[in-house]
């Protein structure tokens, strides 16, 4: 289930048919709502508001949303893995930069928070729908079978981020804030990088995510 005009518009544009509409009369009198609807086809069921802010997450319920398929994507290019990424807002927006910066699948284990939860949908601002998401019992494996270099950020005694070769078919690994990556994920690292700073805390994982994502967007092929 999907909240909210962005992600309809979202998943509509990505080709993605919802199965199901809901939506309160109050949110088809909106012009763009009502655009969504004559665009999906779909004949909505109408409910009123109370009934809608029982069925939705979002403390404001939007007064639209939609049930669709979970959509799978098979890209081939650079991946994400997270392993034991709890929070939803961290996988929502390292799903948000991934798609923003052409990764074509990201991985994550179990012990991540559930990629299509409510609140992880609402913080991917519609990247859900651009990238391979698939949830795998053993991230291990998955890695190795990635075929491709692997890379994990390292608080300290990493390459710098910014001498790093980053063309060709990359896999970044991130872990947990504190706890970091596991010995085993950490091992199947081809290349350890540090993202250099002035001091103070550690990076938050989305940030330093993102931080690695747009420095491998934004070099030049076989540049370093």
């Amino acid at each position: 289930m999907i909240e909210g005009p962005h992600l309809v518009a979202a998943a509509l544009a990505a080709e993605i048919r919802p199965s199901a509409l809901i939506a309160t009369e109050a949110a088809l009198a909106k012009p763009e709502v009502a655009a969504l609807v004559r665009q999906s086809r779909i004949a909505p069921v109408l409910v009123s508001a109370s009934v809608f802010g029982a069925i939705a997450d979002a403390q404001t319920p939007p007064g639209i949303a939609a049930e669709i398929p979970l959509p799978e994507l098979k890209r081939d290019g650079s991946a994400v893995f997270l392993e034991g990424v709890q929070d939803a807002g961290n996988v929502g927006a390292i799903i948000r930069s991934a798609a923003a910066f052409g990764v074509a699948t990201l991985t994550v284990d179990r012990h991540c928070a559930d990629p299509w939860s409510p609140k992880v949908l609402r913080a991917g601002m519609g990247g859900h729908f651009t990238i391979g998401i698939r949830q795998v019992e053993d991230l291990g494996n998955a890695v190795s079978a990635f075929g491709g270099r692997t890379i994990c950020t390292v608080v300290e005694g990493g390459r710098p981020l910014r001498e790093v070769p980053l063309s060709g078919r990359i896999a970044w690994m991130f872990g947990a804030e504190g706890a970091g990556l596991s010995k085993e994920i950490v091992s199947k690292a081809s290349e350890r990088v540090t993202i250099p700073m002035s001091g103070g805390e550690s990076l938050n994982v989305a940030a330093a995510a993102a931080i690695c994502l747009y420095e491998a967007f934004s070099k030049p092929a076989g540049g370093s």
